[in-house]
């Protein structure tokens, strides 16, 4: 299945000269949505003991990542978006800048962690997550994306693995 048949590109969004990656084609499709967490869990069996998805869309198929490996599942949020005491941490986007957070007690010391999000553009979001991951004294084994825009070189921000279902060069 070329899971990029379920994946609309829309013109000028969020701003001009963006090209939003519209997955809710894929979302729609529950063959589609199925073998993306199937090829979106394969390398990390075994690996991982929780999941950490990034606001908002890496939410989706990051729990469902979460539940075909057996492992828990936490929230990376935008600020302000969630109780407690949280870290926090800045990042720059394709079109401005964020910061995203964590709850201080979310993550336990020395457990294998990967990092969910829907894409990869520039890195900034994925980066800020590993280092909030880290801080929380927890080990980043990898980071997986339905999508990489490996033309903007976000990988070279990360220093954990990367693996994508679909990469758009």
């Amino acid at each position: 299945m070329n899971l990029l048949d379920y994946v609309d590109t829309i013109p000028d969004f969020p701003k001009p000269g963006i090209s939003f990656k519209d997955i809710s084609p894929l979302l729609a499709s529950h063959e589609a949505t199925r073998a993306a967490v199937m090829q979106l869990t394969e390398p990390w069996r075994g690996k991982v003991d929780r999941v950490v998805g990034i606001e908002s869309r890496g939410f989706l198929l990051g729990m469902c990542i979460a539940q075909e490996l057996g492992v828990g599942f936490t929230l990376s949020r935008k600020r302000g978006k969630l109780p407690g005491a949280t870290l926090h941490q800045d990042y720059d986007l394709e079109y401005g800048t964020d910061a995203i957070e964590m709850q201080s007690d979310s993550l336990e010391k020395d457990i294998r962690v990967l990092i969910h999000d829907d894409v990869i553009a520039t890195g900034g979001t994925a980066a800020a997550a590993e280092a909030l991951v880290q801080r929380l004294g927890a080990r980043v084994v990898g980071h997986s994306f339905l999508i990489d825009l490996a033309f903007l070189n976000g990988k070279s921000k990360l220093s954990a693995p990367v693996h994508a279902a679909i990469t758009i060069d």
